[in-house]
């Protein structure tokens, strides 16, 4: 008659005539290295926290004026374009790669807008079509550059930049359209400037847009295919081409869609500034990599949330408007903003430590 074993335990117990015995070993952290590990998994939580302690020190350095829904609504107002170009810069940035022409994309599609509704005639829906397709074109031809031609993002993004700030000016002759105009012939264009009233509070549309786009984008990249290849591709771009990943394809699709980003950041900030200037925006590239780093995203890729860029965004945003009604000198906000950036990467470093 033979035995049959119905588990390795009975297996070997009847090798040996004992219980098998398997040491289990459980890793003890201690608390130090569970907050390394829990910020390693969700690093919005430093953003986040970061931006609580600022709102609420700067309400108790201002007077209750600054927890007002007035002000506080003021602030995602004035960080809507940073916001939504630093959602540009961080799914290039995801992919371990830079996007330094991203100020020169977004004014450059604000241009074409103009000029198309004003100087052509084309109806301004159209117009606005047509910057949002040229935004992704100059990210489709980056994209090509360094996913097939393989050139370094640095290099191929900084050359972008000058080419289209100077096609900028050049194509527009350095001319401001300006807003009775734009009010008047053509105010599809300023649509993301109008508002909303709930309460106290009041929403710019350009500001809904931007809460809109990072939660949409938040949700793709955690919860669908192409997310996590971005990840993948940002952490160990061999490793995820031997898994099957098209790493070209994705880094393509990412300048593509990052490209496009940025000309909404065009058109919204068209509505925040009434006008649309050669001149306006032109540092969008720093800003958005300074909400990308504060907000936790890794500079060496894989590794961040979109929604920490957002709160670094808001943070840039809550040292401006506290300083101003503290009625410090504006220095002091680029000051602490720059200190905020060098101990966003030093925390960077401290977590990557951990395994993931």
């Amino acid at each position: 008659m033979t035995t049959r074993h119905t588990t390795a335990e009975e297996y070997e117990r009847d090798l040996t005539g004992a219980p098998s015995s398997q040491a289990e070993f459980e890793e003890r952290r201690s608390p130090i290295q569970r907050v390394q590990h829990l910020l390693h998994t969700t690093p919005s939580l430093v953003p986040l926290f970061v931006l609580l302690v600022s709102v609420a020190g700067f309400g108790l350095l201002v007077g209750a004026n600054f927890f007002s829904a007035f002000a506080l609504t003021l602030i995602l107002k004035q960080v809507a374009v940073t916001g939504i170009v630093g959602a540009a810069q961080s799914l290039v940035i995801l992919t371990a790669g830079i996007e330094l022409s991203v100020g020169a994309i977004m004014v450059i599609s604000t241009v074409i807008m103009g000029q198309f509704t004003f100087t052509y005639g084309i109806p301004a829906p159209l117009s606005v079509l047509a910057g949002l397709g040229f935004g992704a074109l100059i990210g489709f031809i980056n994209g090509n550059l360094v996913a097939r031609v393989k050139l370094p993002p640095f290099i191929v993004t900084l050359g972008m930049w000058q080419i289209v700030l100077a096609a900028n000016y050049l194509y527009s002759g350095n001319e401001t359209i300006g807003s009775d105009q734009i009010t008047t012939s053509a105010p599809t264009l300023q649509v993301f400037g109008g508002t909303m009233q709930i309460g106290g509070a009041v929403l710019s549309y350009g500001a809904i847009m931007m809460v809109v786009l990072v939660l949409v984008l938040a949700y793709v990249l955690r919860h669908t295919a192409w997310g996590r290849h971005v990840y993948a591709v940002g952490d160990d771009p061999a490793a995820a081409e031997l898994a099957g990943v098209k790493v070209k394809r994705v880094l393509v699709s990412v300048y593509t869609l990052s490209g496009l980003i940025c000309a909404i950041g065009g058109w919204v900030l068209i509505g925040r500034i009434g006008a649309i200037s050669p001149n306006s925006g032109q540092f969008e590239n720093i800003n958005s990599i300074t909400a990308t780093v504060i907000g936790g995203i890794s500079l060496f890729g894989g590794r961040g949330s979109i929604l920490g860029m957002m709160f670094g965004a808001l943070i840039v945003g809550v040292f401006t408007l506290g300083l101003n009604m503290y009625g410090t000198d504006p220095q002091w906000t680029y000051l602490l903003i720059g200190m905020l950036i060098i101990l966003a990467v030093a925390v960077d470093q401290w977590i990557r430590k951990v395994a993931a």
